[in-house]
């Protein structure tokens, strides 16, 4: 077992800063998340590069914005930039759940407790910096600022909201993974010490009157134009999805009253190389020894668990994960994941049970186009909906070398897999027989050896016109998959269980569309678990049908359950099976005109 010191971590403090010899500091990163040294926290990744770089950086996790501000002065300040966060997930996401009612524990702060961070956190310490420090540079990054780039939806507020460099005044905004992004940036202010606007996937404020744009870029509607007309905001949508989701990208414009934001486009996807220096980099994998024994949730959940790469090609409508990480698998090697592993066999705790070996999606490893120059000039959200793309190699040999390889390892007794698992991919038939062959040898690897009595999948719904919606396959390959799983059990004696994940009031969705999952669920005799009501979070398909009541791509009419009470007429039926929901049950399935539901869900009466 590795022991560590205190000065293995960045340091957090001035006493920390002064242990390392330190007199200045070129960057101080501010997180809304505890500080946990592991390649799945963002702050710890960018530190560690910066770190790489040569340059002296600090931490200061979860600062007090409340009191006198002391976290906020007492490092005092760096000599390029500060470097903002609100953390690994959008604070309002974090903060509550659909219904809009406080969240009981946040996953990434000590104990879970939920009144470390502020609402916007990016808003709130950007503020709070500049009112202290008017003439250093702020640096916007991590998933909140991503999803709130331009013009926006907020749930929470119920209201559209403009980029948010708007709100927080910050100087620049990286969106997506930032490592090169922030590399480039630090190239450049040590050249001169001003910051670039010419960064790739950076965007920034500038005032309209003088500001001259080129040919190629993409002017969207303006902020005022979004606020007047819900169709032009959906017509804004399109154009930015398909933008991030582009290798060659055109540059956005947006003017915002008589400011305009640009965005630059994105950088092309990192090398594996790139990916794997990311990961390698000298992280302690441990959270600070400030929290002493304290619980972080998030980090127990990740503690044992390797990523074996970014981005997802699903490109399902409710999701953020292409509009950050983006649509474009970028794979780590075989040395750099069997390397991650190994650190973690000689964790004190680890028992030879890896958590999870996966990524987005679990088997999307090494997945790309056959012909990248066809990927080059594609546009489409998804390689996978609502057909695979014919071009998209899908074999899933590499993914089987690694669960070879990983399990071979001295220390491992088992790995599981609890990323969730795309089946339209294990259903795919390609033209090529070895690769079919290789899906099918995958899936049953997959039931047989890594799943821990209970396999993650996510149908999200059952009705195939909701499921379009969300750019999810027809529900009839779930039925597929649950067969060659079950057969797979019955032949090997197992009595593993399928844990399939639902979503009700997605845009699209009926009381009717949802009394029908009902009733198919109960013929499955699955009794409903890991359900969720639709949370409309900013930068998806789905936010922008919901609010706008238009699709993005077609800007035809959409429905949506809204209210609460809508919501919870839609919710219920997840729960046919419990007592208390039956009368409420059919009394909407009367109002509905669906008594022919009735007895399908209990029974004729008498």
């Amino acid at each position: 077992m590795k022991e560590f010191k205190l000065t293995d971590w960045l340091p957090t403090t001035k006493k920390e800063v002064e242990m390392r010899g330190w007199d200045e500091l070129d960057v101080i990163l501010f997180s809304g998340d505890a500080y946990v040294d592991h390649p799945s926290f963002g702050a710890a990744v960018i530190g560690r590069l910066l770190e790489s770089q040569g340059l002296k950086v600090a931490i200061i996790p979860q600062p007090n914005w409340r009191d006198d501000l002391r976290d906020f002065k007492k490092l005092g300040k760096p000599r390029l930039f500060f470097g903002v966060s609100a953390g690994c997930m959008d604070s309002m996401v974090n903060k509550y759940t659909a219904n809009k009612r406080l969240r009981s524990e946040d996953a990434y702060t000590p104990d879970g407790r939920h009144d470390m961070r502020p609402e916007y956190p990016s808003i709130v310490y950007t503020r709070i910096l500049k009112e202290l420090y008017p003439d250093v540079p702020i640096i916007l990054g991590g998933i909140e600022a991503s999803l709130r780039r331009l013009t926006h939806y907020d749930y929470w507020a119920d209201k559209v909201k403009p980029s948010i460099l708007v709100e927080s005044g910050a100087d620049l905004l990286i969106y997506g993974m930032g490592e090169k992004p922030i590399t480039e940036l630090c190239k450049k202010l040590s050249e001169k010490p001003e910051i670039p606007l010419d960064v790739p996937q950076t965007a920034y404020m500038t005032i309209k009157d003088s500001f001259k744009s080129n040919e190629d870029d993409l002017w969207l509607h303006s902020h005022e134009t979004c606020l007047k007309d819900k169709k032009k905001q959906a017509e804004n949508f399109r154009h930015i999805e398909e933008e991030s989701n582009k290798y060659q990208a055109a540059r956005i414009l947006q003017d915002v009253g008589k400011q305009t934001v640009v965005v630059n486009p994105p950088f092309p996807p990192m090398t594996q190389g790139e990916l794997d220096m990311s990961f390698d980099l000298p992280y302690t994998r441990l959270p600070h020894p400030k929290y002493k024994n304290k619980r972080i949730p998030a980090f127990d959940m990740i503690k044992f668990s390797v990523n074996l790469h970014r981005g997802c090609f699903g490109g399902c409508a409710f999701c953020t994960i292409s509009a950050h990480q983006g649509k474009f698998i970028v794979s780590r090697s075989k040395e750099s994941i069997l390397k991650e592993v190994k650190a973690i066999t000689e964790m004190p705790d680890f028992k030879g049970y890896l958590s999870d070996l996966g990524g987005p999606s679990a088997n999307m490893y090494m997945m790309k186009g056959n012909d990248t120059k066809l990927c080059s000039k594609c546009k489409r959200p998804s390689c996978i909906h609502p057909k695979v793309c014919p071009n998209l190699n899908t074999d899933h040999r590499p993914l089987l070398d690694i669960y070879h390889a990983v399990d071979a390892l001295p220390g491992i007794k088992k790995s599981f897999i609890g990323s969730g698992v795309r089946y339209d991919l294990l259903l795919h038939k390609s033209k090529d027989p070895a690769i079919n062959k290789s899906t099918e040898e995958y899936t049953k690897e997959l039931i047989l050896k890594h799943v821990s009595g209970r396999l993650k999948v996510a149908p999200e719904h059952t009705s195939d016109h909701v499921l379009y919606m969300m750019r999810k396959p027809p529900f009839e390959q779930f039925y597929q998959f649950k067969k060659i799983f079950d057969q797979l059990n019955k032949a090997h004696n197992m009595r593993q269980q399928i844990i399939p994940y639902f979503i009700s009031s997605h845009p699209g969705c009926t009381e009717g569309d949802m009394a029908e999952l009902a009733v198919i669920t109960k013929k499955l005799d699955f009794h409903l678990e890991q359900v969720q009501d639709f949370t409309p979070t900013p930068m998806t398909v789905a936010t922008e049908a919901w609010y706008t009541g238009y699709h993005p791509y077609t800007l035809e009419p959409v429905y949506s359950a809204k209210t609460p009470k809508q919501k919870l007429a839609q919710r219920m039926f997840f729960f046919w099976y419990k007592p208390e929901e039956r009368k409420n049950i059919i009394n909407e399935l009367r109002k509905i005109g669906r008594n022919d539901l009735i007895d399908k869900l209990y029974g004729k009466r008498p």
